[in-house]
């Protein structure tokens, strides 16, 4: 296959990692990066942390990447908005009608988050935490708000926004349908310690309870959010942390498989020609065995180098490699920096492995059967990386965590 000109849809950090990884690789070819947004999209991570509590600003908040755009010789094209794709032609189509063909194609354009409800239909006042145009706007509200800040979600994202305005001095609820904070990914007793966690901190946590309306004052600003038990809860301002959906809709009817993201086999590769990377990336993770999405820094990266390594495996005839990765994640909250490597779900069986659980410091590993899914630590920076190193190594308990 000649690999004349490589189009990479979407200048996310996955993105451009992917781009960054071909020219790295040797290839020299036309390399056109295209993405929606006016501006490039910024670092994610300090968006619900730093940029928010406003110990960052925007220019610091920039992409790792964004400085080496020249460098690296990529025809950067933003403000242009994919509509569609043909996975057998490769040709991609653009809003306004315009169209570009490739030899290959990198998909990664990410995911959205996930409203409440239609945005027409809320409120002034109810924010998601996605872009930094999201944390700037939800930053500016909170700096002049009287009233309280109403989290919908105790994810990782609505734990961090609640843990940084509560440090800012605003009176925090914190609403969730599971029984306890991200039950999704971790066991009950573990999701307890989190809850416990920002109780302590003055968080009004509220488990087993979801919302059943965000309602406006007589101005049309958020005055309250209805619970599903009836309860009434307070809100100047909302904060909806439910998840994200992948960025997929553009490619309906382009012939790529689409399922929770574009699904791709054990090497990134989702049609001949075509690689996917970063949160749109669903495909087998041969280290777990299983099939999985993963929105993490991380992965952003070390999935657009591996979709761009398999992109020129495919055109130089040589053999792929899968891309098996152990998912990495860190999560700052008050004065408690969590790291997690693996992929638990909130089956598994908690261990305390190191200290005990809910301390300022400890660690839990997390079993299925004979094999350790994952190592979530407190304030044990060495003790997550050990594990994680392991964890690439094997998923054997004993390996990972010792008889």
């Amino acid at each position: 296959m000649d690999l004349e000109r490589v189009v990479v849809v979407g200048a996310s950090l996955a993105g451009l990692t992917a781009a960054a990884s071909l020219r790295e690789q040797g290839w020299d070819g036309h390399l056109v990066v295209v993405d929606a947004a006016m501006e490039l999209p910024a670092d994610r991570p300090p968006l619900s942390k730093q940029v928010l509590a406003g110990t960052m600003d925007s220019a610091a908040a920039r992409q790792p990447l964004a400085d080496r755009i020249d460098e690296l010789d990529i025809d950067l094209r933003l403000g242009h908005r994919v509509e569609g794709f043909g996975a057998d032609d490769h040709r991609i189509k653009f809003f306004n009608d315009h169209e570009l063909t490739a030899d290959g194609v990198i998909v990664a354009t990410g995911a959205n988050a996930r409203w409440p409800a239609p945005r027409d239909e809320l409120p002034a006042g109810v924010h998601v935490v996605r872009t930094l145009e999201d944390s700037l706007a939800l930053k500016a509200e909170l700096d002049t708000a009287a009233g309280p800040l109403v989290v919908l979600g105790a994810g990782f994202i609505g734990a961090e926004v609640a843990a940084t305005a509560r440090t800012a001095g605003h009176d925090v609820t914190m609403i969730e349908a599971a029984p306890q904070p991200l039950a999704r990914v971790l066991p009950s007793e573990v999701g307890a310690a989190v809850a416990k966690l920002h109780r302590d901190h003055g968080v009004d946590v509220r488990v087993g309870v979801g919302f059943a309306s965000i309602d406006a004052g007589p101005g049309g600003r958020v005055e309250s959010v209805t619970l599903s038990d009836g309860s009434v809860v307070p809100a100047s301002v909302v904060v909806a942390g439910l998840g994200a959906d992948p960025s997929i809709e553009w490619l309906s009817g382009s012939g790529l498989s689409l399922g929770n993201g574009v699904v791709c086999d054990e090497t990134l590769l989702a049609a001949p020609g075509v690689t996917a990377a970063g949160d749109v990336a669903n495909w087998f993770n041969p280290t777990f065995g299983e099939r999985m999405r993963v929105e993490q820094w991380d992965h952003a990266i070390e999935s657009g180098r591996a979709a761009a390594v398999r992109l020129l495996a495919e055109a130089g005839g040589d053999a792929p490699q899968p891309f098996a990765s152990v998912p990495w994640f860190w999560s700052d909250q008050y004065d408690r920096k969590l790291q997690m490597a693996g992929r638990p779900s909130g089956n598994d069986e908690a261990v305390v492995i190191d200290g005990e659980l809910g301390a300022e410091r400890f660690a839990v590993a997390f079993r299925r059967g004979d094999r350790c899914t994952g190592v979530l630590a407190c304030n044990r920076p060495r003790l997550a990386v050990v594990s994680r190193t392991r964890m690439t190594q094997s998923l054997a308990w004993d390996h990972v965590v010792g008889a």
